[in-house]
């Protein structure tokens, strides 16, 4: 069902608490005799009760009988958040049709679609959604509808709003992380919510998580890529922020001195099957992320491998208040579980689980031509209940920005000399770096040292002098930037994107080119942790392709 489009009026704005009132017409005796047939009393309370039951006779002859559709109880709430709560969509449906405003507030400033969110159905809310209910609607303590289901641990319900909210993603991410909902948080980022989010001083998800005692939160931010070794703005790691708050064991987890090898530096494009497995665990809407059979990952040449599997928060909830009781979710609210069958095993048909990609080499960006083909197994006529399209399209630029990676080196370069770099290690030890010379602990030289004038996203694009330190991996020859007081990372950042048309994967980085099937030409401008900012080479018009995630 569309959206259905009407013109509302505004209701008055009352101060203070009401008592149940309504706007009456002249009653008619008939229909007063059939709300009193129907079991019901001729008032505003009874017709709630007729709206939470879904009882439209009993509605429509109250209406009849005088009773305003645009009665309130002492809360505030109107009928539609009666039946918003109860999940009663045919009340719903006449309601709407009857002028009552979809986002009608209530004397908490809370919305039919937040009361549906607390206490309905999923059905309920991707009705109201349907229906033009708007998710950014904040109420009187400042929440959004998002945020409200993610205090309260409605797991199922993150995954109704979050295509409509891509924006709110990375905020919701850091308050669950505070809370300790690893399920919510398993949700978020398999629709767009990026780990490398960062709080306004630098700390991350894995930070938050560990800084207030959120044993399972953290766990799962490490299995989903977390890094123990980052660090925020003041040079502190997860570990740190555990200690420092008390929670010693959690602490001792995270802790450790890195190894050698994670001070490798990396070249972007070897990162493209990894990142194809780690979206193998899911299913889009019935449509395999791979295609099925042993051709599960395609490869620059055009051959497979067919080796064996591979491995802005409220200021409320950034506080250390207790976690609030989850909400009543079903037991399957969290990501589908990984049981796909092996080669030789059967399985591989269209709408089952996929097989676990392939190692190989995933195609660069730079040089394809995208949106040609049809997608194996998509159904364009999505049913009900599909996520794919229902929130708002961001551009007509035919790929999905899928997943992100950056990797960082266990140290920062907080300072420079022309022929010295002072380097912050885990534990907070600094040492001072000769040029020439390699970064203790690590097989990283520092080759060159320099000052020039660089613009980006985070300065306004007006030019500013920083200080670059080249350095060199001896173990593989790569050479990598690191900008004092930047994260150092250990390759260039890179994005899996998905062609829209054909489901084929290609790995993305900033500068380059690509074509779409009707023959506009694009360029990569940036790629951040959450967008992808793509331009159309011939009209010069920008787009920013959010994060979408696996299941976005």
């Amino acid at each position: 069902m569309g959206v259905r489009i009407r013109l509302f009026w505004i209701l008055p704005a009352f101060a203070g608490v009401l008592p149940l009132v309504s706007c009456k017409k002249e009653p008619g005796a008939g229909s007063r005799e059939a709300v009193e047939e129907a079991g019901y009393e001729l008032d505003a309370e009874a017709f709630f009760r007729a709206a939470e039951s879904d009882d439209l006779k009993a509605l429509e002859s109250m209406i009849d009988a005088g009773i305003g559709v645009d009665a309130r109880d002492a809360a505030g709430r109107t009928a539609l958040h009666a039946a918003a709560g109860s999940g009663a969509l045919k009340s719903i449906d006449f309601l709407l049709d009857r002028g009552l405003p979809v986002d009608a507030k209530d004397a908490k400033g809370r919305t039919p679609l937040m009361e549906a969110l607390l206490r309905s159905t999923p059905e309920t809310v991707r009705y109201l959604l349907r229906q033009g209910a708007d998710p950014q609607q904040k109420d009187n303590e400042n929440y959004k509808s998002l945020m409200l289901a993610v205090r309260d641990g409605r797991t199922v319900m993150v995954s109704e709003l979050a295509p409509y909210v891509r924006e709110d993603l990375d905020d919701a991410l850091l308050a669950a992380s505070i809370l300790g909902q690893p399920k919510i948080i398993d949700e978020l980022t398999n629709y767009g919510a990026s780990i490398y989010a960062r709080w306004e001083d630098g700390r991350t998800p894995l930070m938050l998580a560990a800084q207030n005692g959120q044993g399972d939160a953290v766990d799962m931010l490490l299995e989903i890529g977390a890094n123990r070794f980052a660090m925020s703005e003041s040079g502190m790691l997860a570990a740190d922020y555990a200690r420092q708050a008390g929670h010693a064991d959690l602490a001792d987890r995270l802790a450790g001195e890195p190894r050698e090898g994670d001070f490798e530096l990396e070249e972007p494009a070897e990162l493209g099957a990894e990142m194809v497995m780690a979206l193998g665990t899911e299913e889009n809407d019935g449509v395999p992320m791979v295609d099925p059979g042993d051709e599960a990952v395609a490869v620059a040449d055009g051959s497979t491998d067919a080796g064996s599997p591979d491995e802005g928060v409220d200021p409320a909830i950034a506080s250390n208040d207790p976690e609030p009781q989850p909400g009543n979710e079903p037991a399957d609210g969290s990501a589908t579980p990984w049981n796909a069958p092996e080669p030789g095993e059967g399985g591989g048909a269209l709408g089952q689980l996929p097989r676990h990609p392939r190692r190989g080499e995933v195609a660069s960006l730079d040089g394809a031509v995208v949106g040609s083909g049809e997608r194996p197994g998509r159904d364009d006529s999505a049913s009900e209940g599909t996520h794919v399209g229902a929130g708002p399209r961001e551009s007509d630029v035919p790929v999905i920005m899928r997943s992100y990676r950056q990797r960082e080196l266990p140290l920062r370069v907080e300072s420079t000399t022309p022929e010295s770099a002072t380097i912050r290690v885990p534990g907070g030890a600094t040492f001072e770096v000769p040029k020439g010379e390699p970064i203790p602990g690590s097989q990283l030289k520092i080759v060159k040292i320099r000052r020039k004038m660089q613009s980006g996203k985070n300065d306004g694009g007006v030019p500013t002098e920083v200080s670059i330190v080249s350095v060199e991996d001896a173990g593989t020859g790569i050479s990598r930037d690191l900008v004092v007081g930047l994260p150092a990372l250990a390759h260039d950042p890179v994005a899996l994107v998905e062609d829209s048309a054909s489901g084929q994967y290609y790995v993305a980085r900033t500068g380059q080119r690509f074509r779409s099937s009707d023959g506009r030409e694009f360029i990569v401008g940036d790629v951040r942790p959450n967008q992808l900012v793509i331009e159309e080479v011939g009209s010069g018009e920008v787009s920013t392709l959010p994060l979408h995630g696996p299941r976005g």
